[in-house]
Order: structure tokens, then C-alpha cells, then sequence
């Protein structure tokens, strides 16, 4: 392949770690390699920003440039610097959810900081300080995110829930579980992308954006190259320019070195 990234945006959940937050030696030391190489190497994830600052530290990066909740959100690091983000109203869609999901768990990004949630989520699930209010408190000011879970719904009864509401004027993504992020309408990792690389001065037809969920079909597609993980949904499957190999078999370590 004579074609070479300028930047490489990278997908966390999936791509660079597993379901148990865990990094692959081969994962990291080819990542390190690539951003060694002069390739400009982003995080671009739907983690908040201790998330993102979690996953630099397993990469062992002390500075960089990354996307969070999914566009919503662009830092530098580290220190961090939010040099970009995007606020709603998310007060109708989170109403209209919870009038058929009442007991499901939410919570809204305190940019920086962590959550603020109704309930505890399930351990793990995401990342920084957390701070129990109840909902109307929570959806009373503009956010750059929302978070629903409902862990005791099928994601397939979830996902089905979630598309018969018509949540108009939002942007939503559905997890592999009973998992939905709410965004700002139009605000997407290629939004958070776009702004960056107009920063930089890098076209989009010099990135490569890999990614394995829903939330990263915006970018597979505005990327110049854009490859999923082999153990992602039919619907980001479609959308890529290449399908490369899962996470449990180094399936980033694979594209990435095409590039070294």
C-alpha cells in the first residue's frame, strides 16, 4: 500500500482494549510505534475524558490530541485543554425514554470530572467521579452527553424501544448491550474529527479511522480510509473501506502495520 496516514484516529472499546479495559502487548507497543513514526495518533472515543486519560496511560502517551464522548468533546493532553465541545437539551429524549424505561440508570457528563447519575451503574462501566442526583436535576442544564442503561432489557428489545420513540433532533447510539448515548444533533466522532484536523491543517482524505461499533460509522466514512474490527456490527461493516481481524486476534496491530 503506497497510501500513508498523516493522523490515525483510533476507536478505545473494541480496538485497543477489550471488554475487561484490557491492553494487548502487541496493541501498544504498535500504537507507540505508529505515533513514533511521526503520525499524528488521536483517541477517539465515547468515553468521557478520564476514560480517554485512562486509555492514553495504558499507551503510555504523556501528551497528544484526542475526540470524547463522541465528538461532543475535543482536549489536548496533559495537561488537559478542551479545545472544542458541543452542549444540548436533553431533557425531552431522556423523559421520553424513561416514560418506557423507568428503572433505567442515567447519568450526564461533568465535563473533565465524570458523571452525574440517578443510580450507580454496573462497576466498570464508566469512568470518574460520581455524583448521585435525581433525573430532573440531571437534564435541568445543556449537556454534552447522556448515558442510559438499562441492564435489565435485552439490547435487542432496548434497540427496538429506542427506534420506535423517533428521538427527533438528537443524536443516539446503541451499544452492545441495553446501552444508548444521546449527543447533540449532528455531533458525531467525524464532527470531533473534522474540527481537529481543520486545526491541524490535515485533509480527511489523509486519515485512517478504525472503530468496531455503531458509534464510529460517521467516521469509517469520512475517513480517507476507514477499517473496522472484525467483530463489529453489519452496519459498520458496510460502511468500511476494509474489515481487518478482531480484538482478540491484534486486528489494529494488523492495519497498523501496514503503516511501520
Amino acid at each position: 500500500m503506497t497510501w500513508r496516514p498523516k493522523l490515525v484516529a483510533l476507536d478505545v472499546d473494541g480496538t485497543l482494549v477489550d471488554g475487561t479495559n484490557a491492553m494487548s502487548p502487541a496493541v501498544r507497543d504498535t500504537v507507540r510505534a505508529i505515533s513514533e513514526a511521526g503520525i499524528e495518533t488521536v483517541i477517539t472515543t465515547g468515553r468521557a475524558i478520564p476514560g480517554v486519560l485512562n486509555t492514553a496511560g495504558l499507551l503510555g502517551f504523556d501528551e497528544g490530541y484526542a475526540i470524547a464522548s463522541n465528538g461532543a468533546i475535543v482536549i489536548s493532553y496533559d495537561p488537559v485543554e478542551v479545545l472544542h465541545s458541543v452542549t444540548f437539551d436533553a431533557s425531552e429524549a431522556v423523559r421520553r425514554v424513561l416514560e418506557h424505561v423507568p428503572d433505567a440508570l442515567v447519568a450526564v457528563e461533568e465535563i473533565g470530572v465524570g458523571y452525574r447519575l440517578n443510580k450507580p451503574f454496573p462497576e466498570g462501566e464508566i469512568n470518574g467521579a460520581m455524583i448521585v442526583e435525581d433525573v430532573e436535576a440531571l437534564i435541568a442544564e445543556p449537556v454534552t452527553r447522556v448515558v442510559i442503561r438499562a441492564p435489565d432489557h435485552s439490547p435487542e428489545e432496548f434497540a427496538k424501544l429506542v427506534d420506535d420513540l423517533g428521538l427527533a433532533d438528537t443524536n443516539y447510539y446503541i451499544g452492545y448491550t441495553a446501552w444508548l448515548d444521546l449527543a447533540p444533533e449532528g455531533v458525531s466522532k467525524a464532527s470531533g474529527l473534522t474540527y481537529l484536523c481543520d486545526r491541524l491543517g490535515i485533509a480527511a482524505a489523509d486519515v485512517l479511522a478504525v472503530g468496531d461499533g455503531n458509534n464510529d460509522v460517521e467516521m469509517l466514512i469520512w475517513a480517507g480510509r476507514g477499517v473496522a474490527m472484525g467483530q463489529a456490527p453489519e452496519s459498520l461493516k458496510v460502511v468500511a473501506d476494509h474489515i481487518t481481524g478482531s480484538i482478540t486476534e491484534d486486528g489494529l496491530v494488523t492495519e497498523l502495520l501496514r503503516y511501520l
